[in-house]
C-alpha cells in the first residue's frame, strides 16, 4: 500500500470553494491508523496495546486498534454506550454469543450486555478497531465492577505512555476532539 500524499487528479478540478463554519475545528487525518513505530501503541495490560485514532473528550467517545498478542479471556465487561468494531487482522468472540468476528467482518454492540471476549488459541495477533461511546465497566466471574475505561483513562494511559517513551506529553493532542 502506498503512503504517497502526491494530489494527481487535473488541474481543472477544484475543491468547493465554501469555507468551513467559523468555530469548527480541522479534519482529524491518521495517515497511519497501524504504525510501524512500537512507540505509538500504548500498553493496557500484558500482550495488549491500543493505538488511539480520536479520544472526543466533547461527546465521550473513543477509537482506537486494540493489538492482542495472547489467547484466551481478554476481559469481560459491560458497556454503557453502543460499541462498533471491525476485524482488521485475526478473530475473537464473545462467550455470551453464538458470531464470531472474523477478519473483515463488521459488529456493532448495544448497550447494557456483558461479553466475555475471547481470543482463540491460534490466533496469534488480533487487531480490531473499536468505536466506544462511554465506558466499558469490567467485572469478575461474579459479574462485580472491578475498574472501567473511558475517553478519559484512555487520554491519560496515552500520556503517561507518550510521555515515558520520548514521544512527550503533547503527542496525545493530535487526537483530541
Amino acid at each position: 500500500m502506498s503512503k504517497s500524499t502526491e494530489r494527481t487528479h487535473p488541474k481543472s478540478l477544484v475543491g468547493f470553494p465554501q469555507p468551513l463554519p467559523r468555530f469548527a475545528i480541522n479534519d482529524l487525518v491518521v495517515p497511519d491508523a497501524v504504525p510501524e513505530d512500537e512507540r505509538e501503541w500504548v500498553p493496557q495490560a500484558p500482550n495488549v496495546w491500543f493505538r488511539p485514532l480520536i479520544l472526543n473528550v466533547t461527546q465521550g467517545y473513543f477509537v482506537n486498534v486494540l493489538r492482542v498478542r495472547k489467547s484466551g479471556v481478554l476481559s469481560r465487561h459491560r458497556h454503557d454506550g453502543p460499541v462498533h468494531a471491525h476485524v482488521l487482522k485475526g478473530r475473537w468472540y464473545y462467550l455470551e454469543h453464538d458470531w464470531t468476528a472474523i477478519e473483515g467482518s463488521y459488529a456493532h454492540e448495544i448497550p447494557g450486555e456483558i461479553h466475555t471476549l475471547y481470543v482463540p488459541e491460534d490466533v496469534s495477533e488480533m487487531m480490531t478497531l473499536f468505536h466506544v461511546t462511554g465506558a466499558y465497566t469490567y467485572l469478575d466471574e461474579e459479574g462485580r465492577p472491578v475498574g472501567y475505561e473511558d475517553v478519559f483513562t484512555k487520554l491519560e494511559a496515552a500520556v503517561k505512555h507518550y510521555e515515558a517513551v520520548g514521544l512527550g506529553t503533547d503527542y496525545v493532542r493530535r487526537f483530541i476532539r
